[in-house]
């Protein structure tokens, strides 16, 4: 029996139209089986697609890359929040979402901005155990490294060092885990900069990743003693994220552009 859902596709993290980081959000009914949700994903062909079902006043939400499905996606769920609070239920100021893998999402809606909180990644030293496939993947030595729940998190010494990066996608595929974050204090107005490699996950670089501002903020909080934060993300498309850190909780603002809406058709 065909099927037909609603898709919109957004630009998150995005000052203007064509910068921040494109994501799909499908709007659907009820549950699909995961092999048609990974088939969309794959056909989408952005770093992720958003999959979200009404569930009484809040929304189930689950996220794939063109490959595999992941336990958390930010820029997806500004995305969703966005979609939700515009389209779905206007006006709507706060968007909860439920994730099977990360638990409560909540999206705040202060157009023009809009507000991520999440909680805070728990990130260990890893420096004295670190695979050998991070520093031959990354091809540049690191001062310190750390591993989150899905992620590792290396940090240098200026941004330069982040610009320069030219990782062997090959090599870092082989990681376990989720992708690969380098960060290095800001040379400009930003308080830190940062660059996200996910080759295991089909994204060889994502353009801006709210996720992993989890693992950053709290590094840096600590770093600087300090709890708001400016953070630019030097993909070719880059971003800019506002950060807070709340406790046990951080929260990631940041603007969305609306670029395409339709209709997805399945038979």
């Amino acid at each position: 029996m065909p099927m037909n859902f609603p898709i919109y596709q957004i630009d998150a993290f995005a000052e203007e139209l064509f910068t921040g980081n494109p994501a799909a959000v499908v709007v659907l009914t009820t549950w699909l089986d995961d092999a048609i949700l990974q088939n969309i994903a794959a056909e989408n062909n952005l770093a992720e697609t958003a999959f979200i079902v009404k569930v009484e006043n809040d929304f189930e939400i689950r996220w794939f890359t063109p490959k595999v499905e992941v336990d958390l996606c930010g820029h997806a769920t500004l995305a969703a929040g966005y979609v939700v609070s515009t389209i779905i239920n206007m006006g709507t100021k706060q968007v909860v979402f439920n994730s099977p893998k990360s638990g409560k999402l909540i999206v705040e809606n202060n157009e023009p901005i809009y507000t991520l909180d999440f909680p805070i990644d728990d990130i260990k030293p890893c420096i004295q155990n670190a695979p050998d496939h991070l520093v031959h993947g990354i091809g540049k030595q690191y001062i310190e490294c750390f591993k989150g729940k899905t992620d590792y998190l290396l940090v240098y010494e200026n941004e330069s060092e982040i610009r320069e990066i030219q990782p062997n996608f090959e090599i870092l595929a082989k990681l376990e885990g989720r992708g690969v974050i380098v960060t290095a204090p800001s040379s400009g107005s930003c308080d830190f900069v940062s660059r996200f490699f996910a080759p295991q996950s089909g994204i060889p670089e994502d353009p801006v990743t709210g996720s992993a501002h989890t693992t950053l903020v709290p590094y840096w909080a600590n770093k600087l003693g300090k709890k708001e934060f400016v953070a630019e993300q030097l993909s070719e498309r880059t971003g800019l994220l506002h950060c807070t850190l709340n406790g046990g909780r951080v929260k990631i603002s940041g603007k969305v552009k609306l670029y395409l809406k339709g209709e997805i058709f399945i038979s």
